[in-house]
This record gives C-alpha cells, structure tokens and sequence, in this order.
C-alpha cells in the first residue's frame, strides 16, 4: 500500500507542476484555436488509443486467463532482458500474447536492410535518387521485406508461447495449423500498426511510427515505477532514499540528454547584395544550424533492432544467443553502443547532404565567410559535422549502456532501468522533442508564442 502511495504522490506532483504553469495552459489555449493544429493533434491521439487497445486484445485461440502477471510468460519478460525490452517496445503487447506482440521493430529491421541496400545496389541506389516516385517504390520493397521478417519472427514467436504456457492455454492445440494461423494473425498487426504510423505521420503530428514506439514505452512507466518501489521497500538496499536517488539521477540523465540532443553548430553564410528594381536583397548574414545529433532517435532504433538478430539462432546457437540476450553482459552492451555510434555516422551521411547545401548556397549567391564556394565548402561541412558527431555519438553510445550500469551498481530493477537511460530514454527525448517542434512550428506561423520562452526547441531556428 505504501509503493501505490508513494508513486501516486510521485504522479500528483507532475499534474499539479504542470497544472500550475501558465505559460503551458496559454499554449494549449492556442493549440486548440488553430483547426489544422486541433484537428491534427486530435487524429494522432485517436490513432494511439487504437493502437494501445489493439495492445490487449489477445489471438484468438489463447485463453487470456493464463497470461499476466504471475504467467510463465510474464516471468520469461522478467528474466530475459532482452526479451523484456522488446516487452516495453511493444507497450506490454509481447506478454500479452497480443495480435500487435511484435511491434513495428520488424518494420524497423526492414527499414535498416533497404537503406543498406541503398548503399551496395545500384538499382536501389537510382530508386533514392528519384525523389518522391523512388521514395514510394522503397517504401513498397520495404514492406515487402517486412513480410518477410514477419514470416520468421511470427514462428519463432508462437514457439516460444508453446514453451512457456501450459497446454490449457491454446484452446485449438499447438498444431501446424493454428501456428500458420497465429503467424498470419501477427503479421496483420504489425502491417496495420505500420498503417497507423503512416496515417499519423501524413494527417496527424509527428512521426507516425517513433510516437507509436514512444506511446509503448510511457505505457509501461507506471508499472516500471511501481515494481522498483517495491523492491526498495521489501529489500534491505534502502527504500526512500534510494528512490529519491534513482529520481534525481534520471532527471540529470534526461537533461544531459535533452542538451545534446538540442546541441548545435551554427555555421555563418553571407549572402551577396542584389538590386532588383528599387530593392536590394542579401547582403545579410545568415546561419545554417548543424545539429551535434542530426540523426536523432534513429541510431538507437535502428542498432536496438539489430540487438534482436541473434535471437533466430536460438535453437541453432544457444550460447551466441544468450550471450546477446543478456541486457547486463560485456557483449551485448559493447556491440550495441559500437552499433550507435556506427549508425550515427551512417544516418547523419544520409541526411545530410554537404553537396547539396554548397549548391544551394551559390545558386543563391551565399557563401561562409572565408571558405571559397563549390569543392571548398563540401569539404568545410563535411569536416564540421564528423568532428560534432563524434562527441554526439559518444554520448548517445554511453546514455544506451546506462541501464546495465545501474542494474549492476545501483540494483535497479531491469523494468525501471529501461527508463533510466538507453534505449528507452532516448527514444523518448528525441519523439517529443521532435513532436513539440512540429507542433511549436504550426504555433509560430500563426503568430502565436511557441512552447519555450527562451526558444530553444528546434522550431525556432
């Protein structure tokens, strides 16, 4: 009774700081005069909530009374962590034996393959020089190849529901049947779930498929809280104390992460003067802000959805497997922060584009302030954004190991470490800062004040 009050407490104290700022209900006031804005926030809430009830509704053929808490499933959660971060990813689904248990990561594995491909095929490297008609053909090979991903996961899925539930639970048998129907069922879900970050990325606020991940991961934060609670309080490792701890090092680790994630590198551009008629243009100086994390959340999905690779092998390699199924072991934690500061690299090359910008900056009469345009300033950009992303990288490489840290030197529970950095964390950080500046950019050209006074989401720029 004590751990409910105790984060009831925890919750009240965050509705009523935000209740009690001003500047917060003046925006919201705002948000709801704006239509567009209105109707767009309004369509991407009611997307979530679909998705959220979809996260409960259990495959047909199981009996829901033997999942939850106390299951044997539920106890594989707890003891697997990597398995347990696919749980919080899928917002509970994967424990509930839900027809959205696999999430959108297969989606996201997808995704990483073909932007791979980008790189090593030509045909695929042509489609991304399309424009918009290249972008929907790789948008169409990559749900084919999430079809794919789905056809092994689905399998390997409704086996382990075998292995761990009893034989009650499965009220058609564990036939190839019923296997072959589940799969079909799963991989429903996670087309429809892609339909639903698609839908809320075109007509709501956002991105559709990062908000979807966000939303499953905040599903679990009061359920997180609570367990560590508990074991605080049923534990001789101190119970208020440490908890108050825990609080005030997650809330200097969200702040770390906010500042690199907001970091940027302004790069002056002075525009020559023009006379049009009676009017002179340029003549100004300018900047181009280079984010020290230009890539933002993806790195971390991307390298996160890699970390469940080796979970196919499990039946054929059970020591490679586990070796990567461990959350708190030497190699999983070295592979992935290597993974995040590779895809760091690789996103932020193919987003940002020095070439591009040095065309653009002559074509306009621009050029910065002591570099000569053309060759010049590609290669000036080009070493600005490696020496920033580098520190970027770093940080986001640490920030993902920092939930084994605290399970190895704090005793956190692994369900509350998940939010206490890595994945979660940043996933989180990266969604609502990029949301808050989609919504803050619909705010500002409106005339209406944004959602900072000081102006520092990236709307402002």
């Amino acid at each position: 009774m004590k751990s409910y009050l105790i984060v009831g407490i925890v919750f009240l104290v965050i509705v009523a700081f935000l209740a009690a700022n001003k500047k917060l209900r003046e925006t919201l006031k705002n948000i709801y005069k704006i239509e567009e804005l209105r109707k767009r926030v309004g369509y991407t809430l009611l997307l979530l909530l679909v998705y959220r009830l979809g996260c409960f509704v259990v495959i047909p053929g199981i009996n829901p009374n033997l999942l939850g808490e106390g299951s044997a499933l539920a106890s594989q959660m707890d003891n697997n962590s990597l398995l347990g971060l696919l749980n919080v990813f899928s917002g509970g689904a994967f424990a509930n034996a839900a027809i959205f248990a696999l999430g959108v990561m297969p989606y996201i594995t997808a995704s990483i393959i073909i932007q791979l491909l980008g790189i090593m095929i030509p045909y695929f490297q042509k489609m991304q020089k399309e424009g918009e008609s290249g972008r929907r053909k790789m948008n169409q090979w990559t749900r084919f190849l999430t079809i794919g991903v789905l056809l092994l996961q689905g399998p390997a899925y409704m086996a382990n529901l075998y292995n761990q539930l009893p034989q009650e639970a499965f009220v058609y048998g564990s036939t190839f049947m019923f296997t072959a129907y589940s799969t079909v069922i799963l991989i429903a879900g996670t087309m429809f779930i892609m339909w639903l970050g698609e839908k809320i990325t075109d007509k709501g606020i956002g991105n559709g498929v990062s908000l979807i991940i966000m939303i499953g991961i905040v599903a679990r934060l009061p359920h997180a809280l609570l367990a560590e609670v508990n074991a605080r309080f049923n534990t001789s490792n101190g119970s208020l104390i440490m908890i108050i701890v825990e609080l005030v090092l997650l809330f200097l680790v969200f702040m770390a992460t906010i500042a690199v994630v907001q970091a940027v590198r302004k790069v002056p551009v002075q525009y020559a003067k023009r006379i049009v008629g009676n009017k002179q243009y340029g003549g100004v100086r300018q900047y181009i802000p280079l984010k020290m994390n230009a890539a933002n959340v993806m790195p971390i999905i991307f390298a996160q959805a890699l970390m469940f690779i080796p979970m196919l092998f499990q039946n054929v390699a059970p020591g490679f497997a586990g070796a990567f199924a461990d959350m708190t072991g030497v190699w999983y934690n070295i592979t992935l922060a290597v993974l995040v500061v590779a895809f760091t690299y690789f996103y932020t090359a193919i987003i940002i584009n020095p070439q591009m910008m040095a065309d653009d900056m002559k074509r306009n009469g621009g050029f910065i302030p002591g570099v000569k345009p053309g060759k010049a300033t590609v290669t000036y950009i080009d070493n600005i954004m490696t020496r920033i992303t580098l520190p970027g990288s770093i940080f986001l490489a640490i920030v993902s190991v920092l939930p084994a840290l605290a399970m190895k030197f704090l005793n956190v529970q692994q369900s509350f470490a998940y939010f206490y950095g890595g994945t979660s964390l940043l996933i989180m950080v990266g969604v609502v800062l990029d949301t808050l500046k989609q919504i803050e950019s619909h705010l500002l050209m409106r005339h209406y004040d944004g959602l900072m006074k000081t102006g520092r989401i990236q709307g402002r720029y």
